[in-house]
């Protein structure tokens, strides 16, 4: 059975950090590309970062530039997203988002929310 399981959202004041991660299982997590997408309410879900598979690559849209860094550990089956310098407009839903780099296969984590508010 696949998933993938975010944690660690949560509230943070303006200008704090969080630190996301998304536990795969169930898929060969080595031969996937990773990314982070959110939504924000009322709107549409947007990319944020990606890793790829071997963690060499990593892209950002820009508003995570300078701010966000995401990782990986091949080893665990992980994925991760530090956020520094957290805005409001920041506040979303984050989702974990699984790609193989040999197929169109691709899973989603069920989404953790993240708000940043004083």
């Amino acid at each position: 059975q696949v998933q993938l399981v975010e944690s660690g959202g949560g509230l943070v004041q303006p200008g704090g950090s969080l630190r996301l991660s998304c536990a795969a299982s169930g898929f060969t997590f080595s031969r996937f590309a990773m990314n982070w997408y959110r939504q924000a309410p009322g709107k549409g879900r947007e990319w944020v970062a990606y890793i790829s598979s071997a963690g060499a690559t990593t892209r950002y849209d820009d508003s995570a530039k300078g701010r966000f860094t995401i990782s990986r550990d091949n080893a665990k089956d992980t994925v991760s997203l530090q956020m520094n310098s957290l805005k409001p407009e920041d506040t979303a839903v984050y989702y974990c988002h699984a790609k193989d780099r040999l197929t169109p296969v691709e899973y989603w984590g069920q989404g953790i929310q993240v708000t940043v508010s004083s």
